[in-house]
């Protein structure tokens, strides 16, 4: 596995870009808007994904009056699945290491 740093902006990120669908695709403002980041610490983050083959994106085609097309981000295959098992494995990590007695 290629590895990311798991920071709380970058798995913002990423859970963001794995909720993503046809019909509610992850562009950039859109990444910031829903993970509570700005700019300047997402687009960062997508392109180190990008880096590592995790995300692939395009501009977006058909008609967008009134503003610039907008950049649509997805996970690649591998990207999914590596995202997929990182995620899963950090939260094993939390599980393991949380205190006795069920206190979050």
């Amino acid at each position: 596995m290629t590895n990311i740093r798991l920071t709380k902006p970058t798995i913002a990120v990423l859970e963001r870009l794995l909720s993503a669908t046809a019909d509610n695709p992850a562009w950039g403002l859109s990444i910031c808007r829903d993970a509570d980041l700005g700019p300047g610490t997402v687009y960062p983050i997508l392109d180190r994904l990008a880096e590592r083959g995790w995300v692939t994106s395009h501009e977006e085609s058909g008609p967008h009056p009134g503003r610039p097309a907008r950049r649509f981000y997805e996970l690649t295959g591998v990207g999914r699945l590596q995202a997929t098992e990182a995620l899963d494995a950090r939260k094993a990590r939390q599980i393991k290491f949380r205190p006795a007695g069920g206190a979050a």
